[in-house]
């Protein structure tokens, strides 16, 4: 295992002993698809090494909307659980277990010692300098792109057949089904995609990557 996590995470290789001794006392963790791993608002109990699978990161509103900050995948961290140990703070997002995952979790006492180790401490800020520009981007699109041309790109790049449900892509772009819904018939009634059960069929890709690059409007096609 620590062979694996090396692999993944090749700067940790001068806490390799301490790694070691982790293991021993608190091995990885396997957990379900849908599994709350951290709650928003909750004390930071760790810090998560993904080993395998993926952890979806959102961020949730009184309201009950959410919006997908990032995933977390094998070799990557979180940038909510290191801010929060950072300035221990609340953490400000919840993360969830988008598919069957394996993850090690570091203590904060210990991520606080590893902060002193300038492999650790560069591999921790140059994972800040990643996700802010991914947050930037988020934001821009949040607030600039209208949410039509953000449903199209959200669509693209998934294959033909997408089986995943309205509510799922609500929670990604940051908004309630019932506009996700309203949305895709149009893009159904122009002829791009054709929907069914939490299923998805794409017809017309070059028709949404027009939409998703602004250079066309579902507003021509339908009447609402």
């Amino acid at each position: 295992m620590l062979t694996h996590l090396l692999s993944l995470y090749p700067d940790l290789e001068p806490l390799a002993p301490d790694l070691a001794a982790l293991q021993a006392q608190a091995p990885a963790v396997s957990v379900p698809a849908g599994t709350q791993l951290f709650a928003q608002g909750a004390p930071c109990q760790g810090f998560p090494l993904v080993l395998a699978g993926e952890v979806r990161v959102a961020c949730h509103a009184e309201d009950g909307r959410s919006l997908e900050l990032y995933r977390v995948r094998p070799g990557e961290l979180c940038l909510v659980s290191s801010a929060s140990l950072f300035r221990g703070l609340p953490l400000g997002a919840q993360g969830v277990s988008a598919q069957a995952s394996t993850l090690l979790m570091i203590t904060p006492t210990l991520f606080e010692e590893w902060l002193g180790v300038p492999a650790f401490r560069k591999l921790v800020l140059g994972l800040f300098a990643e996700r802010m520009a991914e947050l930037t981007s988020l934001v821009d699109a949040v607030a600039f792109q209208k949410l039509d041309q953000r449903l199209a790109a959200a669509l693209l790049g998934r294959g033909q057949d997408l089986h995943l449900s309205h509510q799922t892509l609500a929670d990604e772009l940051g908004t309630v089904r019932e506009i996700v819904t309203r949305l895709l018939r149009r893009f159904e009634h122009a002829g791009w995609l054709t929907l069914g059960r939490e299923h998805i069929h794409i017809l017309n890709s070059q028709a949404l990557r027009a939409v998703a690059g602004g250079q066309a409007s579902t507003a021509a096609h339908t009447t609402g």
